[in-house]
């Protein structure tokens, strides 16, 4: 078995069980469980089939964090899945998958996730409503002040992180504990104000699929869904989801820094991933519970918790989801942006990457790969196209999360006496479950969404390329 003693020696193992759990918590909740619901009915089209693509989301995150225990105590150190995936398979299949992460996946979210916190602030500050007026152009290219906006939170929330993990852990655990603080006081507040009539209504007919539609005069209309349209509906649907629970992983990335990383690491991704599970499901359970199913379905610019926060709050519900979008999308980006950079980290050490990116500064972080992740990122708030590129994130991150559990038994034949302080809950029968149903999510998105697949496909190999290149110059 490879030596476990890290060549992260500089990193400060500062976290505890609690900081870990805020950052696996903290990750996932972003903007999506605001607004992908709306999304996700209109594919739908029932109560029974919105809450059920959440549950089963659910249990594929919970049962793929489960089993990343075993991997997180096997492999202790900073790099996380990109170390699972080298260990399991080969360099190159960890390298597509840091390819990947650095194209797409983590830079990416981390400038839609920048672009929502400007978008809501637009409701105090109106030069960053997402409109025309609030645009200017530079050689060439139309830019947006709520992009601006993005950028300086991007390059804020990097520059923080530059100065130690402390800083970055204190942001972290003050705005999840915040916004947990929040969705749960919306939850309640729900629950207080439940209409019974709404209720009923909404799961009538709960578990036939349909595909709701609406034209240009407001007239809804609904097209019943037969046995494989339905299926397809539900893995476009589930797109939303997923991504509104993805980055549950981030906390593998900084294993160096976690204290008694061989058990932190996988309790946290339990914890974690169950506290938000658990505040998804039931917030949906709330939006059906205040606000009629057409309207969820076809709410203003998809903002089905605002619809729901003016039912429960009133006129003031605006203002009150507003602030807890910007505090979910804080503290979304910072944990986003600290845990990334240690990927490209332990790329760089393996002479995968830039070389610059494997050093730390005096703070103990590897500076250099927060800043060019914090470059990336903002080119790609700049080019318009992050909401392209996050169509894909779902497609490729589940055939990532695929490979890593099937990693699990091909490294119990490969390395039977490692030490495993920790073993997949469940194994074999939940890492194959997962495997089953992550797959059949992929092969029906590329049968019938295709748009969400090729083009993240291609991204994907373009690494085999850059793969060889970074060999030979290693050479």
């Amino acid at each position: 078995m490879p030596q476990n003693t890290e060549s992260t020696a500089g990193f400060k193992p500062s976290l505890g069980l609690f900081d870990a759990t805020m950052i696996v918590a903290g990750s996932m909740i972003g903007s999506g469980i605001f607004i992908v619901s709306a999304d996700m009915l209109k594919d739908l089209g029932s109560a029974g089939w919105l809450l059920a693509a959440w549950l089963i989301t659910g249990f594929m995150t919970l049962t793929a964090a489960l089993s990343y225990g075993e991997l997180s105590g096997m492999f202790p150190k900073a790099g996380g899945q990109y170390v699972y995936l080298k260990e399991a398979y080969n360099p190159l299949v960890g390298f597509l998958y840091g390819w990947s992460f650095f194209a797409v996946i983590q830079t990416g979210t981390i400038a839609a996730v920048g672009v929502g916190f400007a978008k809501f602030a637009g409701y105090f500050f109106p030069a960053l409503a997402w409109e025309d007026a609030n645009t200017f152009n530079v050689a060439g290219l139309n830019i947006h002040y709520a992009q601006l906006v993005a950028i300086v939170l991007i390059v804020l929330l990097t520059f923080i992180n530059t100065k130690g993990i402390e800083a970055g852990k204190a942001i972290q655990t003050i705005f999840t504990s915040t916004k947990l603080l929040s969705l749960f006081g919306l939850i309640i507040a729900g629950f207080i104000a439940f209409k019974w009539d709404v209720w009923q209504a909404n799961w009538e007919n709960a578990w036939t699929p349909q595909h709701l539609n609406k034209d240009a005069s407001g007239v809804i209309s609904i097209e019943p869904l037969l046995t494989g349209a339905a299926l397809g509906a539900m893995a476009s649907a589930m797109v939303g989801s997923i991504f509104s629970s993805d980055a549950w992983n981030n906390v593998t990335f900084i294993a160096g820094e976690i204290k008694n990383p061989k058990r932190n690491i996988g309790l946290s991704l339990f914890l974690g991933t169950l506290i938000v599970t658990v505040v998804y499901i039931l917030a949906n359970v709330v939006y059906l519970a205040v606000v009629p199913l057409n309207e969820l379905a076809f709410a203003k610019d998809n903002r089905v918790a605002l619809s729901a926060s003016e039912a429960i709050f009133g006129s003031s519900g605006t203002i009150i989801i507003a602030v807890m979008i910007m505090i979910s999308t804080f503290g979304c980006n910072n944990g986003l942006i600290l845990a990334g950079a240690r990927v490209y980290y332990t790329m760089a050490n393996d002479k995968l990457f830039f070389k610059q990116a494997g050093t730390l500064n005096k703070n103990s972080v590897p500076a250099w790969a927060l800043w060019i992740q914090c470059a990336m990122a903002s080119a790609l708030c700049l080019s318009g196209k992050y909401g392209d590129l996050l169509d894909m994130v779902s497609f490729i991150v589940v055939i990532f999360y695929v490979l890593t559990i099937i990693g699990i038994f091909i490294l119990r034949r490969k390395m039977p006496n490692a030490e495993r302080p920790y073993k997949a809950f469940g194994y074999p029968v939940l890492p194959i479950i997962y495997i089953l149903m992550g797959t059949s999510f992929c092969f029906l998105l590329i049968v019938y969404k295709p748009a969400f697949t090729w083009p993240g496909l291609i991204i994907t190999l373009i690494g085999i390329p850059l793969y060889y290149f970074a060999v030979n110059n290693k050479k």
